[in-house]
């Protein structure tokens, strides 16, 4: 992500809208646990439903769970059992900011992300040439 020129709350508001539309998965990028950091040598990776997350900042601070669902443009994550009571007594889920959260174990389902961890972009890009 590029560096804001401007000291300015309106503009840097501006980039990281724009950044939202152009780029949506750099910003849902959480930092590995230290267990996972060391296995695939990366400090980061976007979030997706199916992660197991920790929560590390707020009212849920402490809170190990699923990701239910990601919202993109917002930059949030809805996890299992991290509710909220609504005034007419029913349950909704509260989102979290991605920046709060830090993996713990990773749902490996997903060929490409599996190949893209365990052989880096190298032996993605000969898995792509192999396929097609």
């Amino acid at each position: 992500m590029r560096a804001t020129l401007s000291s300015k709350p309106e503009k840097q508001r501006k980039r990281l809208a724009e950044l939202a539309k152009k780029q949506p998965s750099r910003l849902m990028a959480v930092h590995l646990s230290r267990d996972l950091r060391e296995k695939y040598g990366r400090r980061s990776l976007p979030v997706r439903a199916g992660d197991t997350v920790k929560v590390l900042r707020g009212e849920y601070k402490g809170i190990t769970a699923k990701v239910l669902r990601v919202n993109r443009r917002k930059q949030f994550a809805y996890l299992e059992n991290v509710t909220r009571k609504k005034a007419d007594g029913s349950n909704v889920n509260v989102p979290i900011h991605c920046s709060n959260l830090m993996i713990v174990n990773l749902d490996l389902d997903d060929k490409y992300r599996r190949k893209l961890l365990e052989e880096g972009r190298e032996g993605l890009r000969a898995w792509k040439g192999e396929e097609s």
